[in-house]
Parts: structure tokens; sequence; C-alpha cells
């Protein structure tokens, strides 16, 4: 017959403990709340448990030996929009603001597909596209892929197309 008493003596004091740990882990966090560029970088070499592909899978899990297994595709070599944002961090605390800002962007465009992506580099060629064709990929890319740094750089250029006459019908 179990005690009763005992019981739940036993599982108060398993969730204390479980509690405490909980802190500890949050006072850990705090401590190492973002990246430092002359501890963390590069984050292959010095964080890379941090390090996921686009997959979910593990840096440390990408290996010659799991690729001759097959347990490893080609989608597994993309990079994750959370890597790239960790690299931006870095790239911004050592002064290199603009670096960082195509980072995200980068991060960004993991959401957008390979095949839009090249649609779009083509439509940003000189006299490839008007105005409104330019403004309506930047909506898609602000709505539809919540890409909202993309989408401003994509208005940006068709004033700046506008502006210097590059515009499908200007040539």
């Amino acid at each position: 017959m179990i005690d009763e008493k005992a019981l739940e003596e036993i599982v108060r004091q398993v969730l204390e403990e479980l509690g405490s740990k909980k802190q500890e882990a949050k006072v850990e966090t705090k401590k190492d709340e973002g990246l430092d560029p002359a501890r963390d970088f590069p984050l292959s070499k010095k964080r890379p448990e941090l390090l996921k592909s686009a997959t979910g899978k593990k840096f440390t899990e990408i290996t010659f030996e799991e690729a001759l297994k097959g347990n490893i595709s080609a989608e597994d070599f993309r990079i994750s929009p959370e890597t790239l944002l960790m690299q931006a961090e870095i790239a911004e605390k050592v002064g290199r603001k603009q670096f960082a800002n195509n980072l995200r962007r980068a991060a960004e465009l993991t959401r957008v597909p390979d095949e839009r992506i090249l649609e779009i580099y083509n439509a940003l060629r000189p006299y490839r596209s008007t105005k409104e064709e330019l403004l309506a990929i930047a909506d898609e890319l602000q709505h539809k892929y919540n890409a909202p740094m993309c989408a401003a750089f994509i208005r940006e250029a068709a004033e700046v197309y506008e502006r210097r006459r590059r515009l499908k019908g200007m040539e």
C-alpha cells in the first residue's frame, strides 16, 4: 500500500526542484543574452549548438557520414532564417550595419520560393518592369511572404528606376 502523504511529499519536492532548476535556467539565459562577436564568432566553430538548417537539422548532424548513409538531403544544406539573423546581430555589433541589413533581407527571402526569387530578380533588371509591376511585387513580398525589408527595397528600386528612366516603356 502506498503512503499518500509520503507520495505527496515526494511530488512536492520534485516540483520544487524543477522550479529551482527552471529559475537557474532563466538566470543562465539572461546572463547569456545576445551574441558577442569576440566570444561567439564564427558561430560554426564557437556556437554550433545554436545553428540549424532550414529543415531544423542541427549543424552538427550535417556530416559526410550522414550524407553517405542517405540521411542528409539538399534541403538540409539551406540556411535557416534564425542563423542569418544571428549573423546579422554579430555584423551589427562590429559596425557592419549594411551587411547586417543584407543578412536580415536574406532571412526574409528564405520564405520566398527559389523560382519566385529568380522571377523577381529578372523583373528588377532595367527596362523589364513597369513601376506598377514592381510595386505589385513589393506588395506580394510584404503581404504574402512577410518580407517588409525586401518590399521596401523593391519600392525604393521602383522610385529610382522611375527617376533614372529605367522602367519598361521608357527605353
